[in-house]
């Protein structure tokens, strides 16, 4: 029986992309290193904030390789795979070289706003065809579906090498369902920056980061420190993010995260459409909020 690996700062890894739009293996080399050195305990690569909807199939396998080449093991790989065509994700599990890769991380299918059977069905047939321990997905801001807890309770149950759900609801209600009904060998992982101190609080293994990208040694000490149940030192980290966490995303992600880095000097500020950079005004006080950080 499978059991959870990804625990502590896990990071949502950005594609980092030149003025000419093509993919930067450079910037993605020292990206990851970068990572390794400041604190991070997994890689999840590919999914949104990676803006994997508008990769190649070719990129997508030379970042893969990048990532597994510059990691060397060092750090567990969460790869993503998931869609809204069942028989389509579980052809792409079967044909994918999974080698290097440690567990495949899938969403809730989108736009076609399946029940709650459907989206059992869903993932019991992604379980049977999986190499790979499964962490799901649930993030019902994008989805338009939300996987219930008594849903992914079920799966849990019913499939063995589902080990964990990045959770992204919103509701802080729903994670006290999940972890009170659980069992030991599956984790909770916090799918949102800003709810991450109160779902570690309340039992979650950890989080799948966008800030982390820019500033993981400060986020992976506030989860550390909360671990250990020092909470009031931890707290006050999570306060000094509060007002970075929503300009993170008032023009959507990646957009805040890749400013963020363009300000330290790591990347290039270059999204792929339909997204765009964030807008000056609130670079600029993301920009701010920085200086105050590093101080």
């Amino acid at each position: 029986m499978a059991q959870n690996i990804f625990k502590g700062l896990g990071i949502a890894l950005i594609t980092p992309f030149t003025e000419a739009g093509e993919v930067d293996y450079k910037a993605l080399k020292r990206l990851v290193e970068y990572q390794i050195d400041n604190g991070a305990d997994f890689f999840c690569i590919l999914a949104t904030t990676g803006e994997v909807p508008c990769l190649s199939r070719e990129e997508k396998d030379k970042i893969t390789d990048l990532v597994k080449e510059v990691n060397k093991g060092r750090l567990p790989i969460l790869k993503y795979c998931g869609g809204n065509n069942t028989a389509a994700v579980v052809e792409e599990i079967k044909s994918t070289d999974w080698s290097g890769i440690d567990g495949i991380l899938s969403i809730c299918p989108y736009y076609n706003k399946p029940s709650q059977e459907g989206l059992y069905q869903h993932f019991k047939a992604i379980s049977k065809v999986s190499p790979l321990p499964l962490v799901l997905y649930n993030v019902p801001g994008r989805t338009s579906v939300n996987l219930k807890p008594e849903t992914l309770l079920r799966l849990v149950k019913d499939c063995d090498n589902i080990v964990g759900v990045k959770e992204a609801s919103g509701s802080l209600e729903q994670v006290d369902e999940i972890i009170k009904g659980k069992p030991q060998r599956f984790d909770v992982i916090s799918g949102d920056d800003a709810l991450t101190f109160p779902m570690i609080a309340s039992g979650a293994a950890g989080v799948i980061s966008v800030i982390g990208n820019a500033l993981p040694k400060e986020f992976s000490r506030m989860l550390r420190l909360e671990f250990k149940g020092e909470y009031e030192p931890a707290r006050k980290i999570h306060h000094k993010f509060t007002e970075l966490y929503k300009l993170l995303f008032v023009d959507g992600n990646p957009a805040g995260v890749k400013a963020l880095l363009n300000d330290m000097g790591m990347i290039e500020n270059v999204l792929r459409l339909p997204l765009v950079p964030t807008r000056i005004e609130t670079k600029d006080k993301m920009a701010e909020i920085l200086k105050g950080l590093r101080i």
